[in-house]
């Protein structure tokens, strides 16, 4: 059983990586969509239970948001796997000007998030760790990480 958690600032192709790669093996967990933390937490929690794979779909900058994640999953046995996103601002920036106006985020949210942002480590609690790069046509690249 995996739990995938993907770091990375917004507009760096988490979501489009998330339906490309295991949207037809794991769960969903996105906070966009469950819209609170009370939501997010009952379907993790009932991913843990019923043993379902999950990628956790969200940009994670700190050590603390993956833990809420990470702690229970390795409790109920889950493999972690995690999955940095290249977070080049300006090219973040640039990619969220060019999405449809509903699913723009103010250039202030992203950049906030980049100055919080804390690379993942394999003493979080990772089993795998994974660096991925946007390529053009929604393609990806996807290398071992290199700590």
């Amino acid at each position: 059983m995996e739990a995938v958690i993907f770091v990375g600032i917004q507009a760096t192709g988490k979501s489009t990586f998330y339906h490309h790669q295991f949207g037809r093996t794991h769960m969903r967990i996105n906070l966009d969509m469950l819209k609170t933390r009370h939501r997010e937490q009952q379907f993790l929690s009932t991913c843990l239970e019923t043993r379902q794979q999950f990628v956790v779909d969200n940009t994670n900058p700190t050590l603390v948001e993956r833990q809420r994640y990470i702690q229970p999953a390795q409790q109920q046995g889950f493999s972690i796997m995690g999955y940095y996103f290249e977070s080049k601002l300006a090219a973040a920036l640039m990619r969220n000007r060019d999405r449809n106006p509903d699913q723009r985020i103010p250039d202030k949210g992203i950049r906030g998030t980049a100055a919080r942002l804390i690379l993942p480590t394999y003493d979080e609690g990772f089993d795998q760790l994974f660096y991925v790069r946007i390529l053009p046509n929604q393609q990806f690249a996807v290398e071992d990480w290199q700590s």
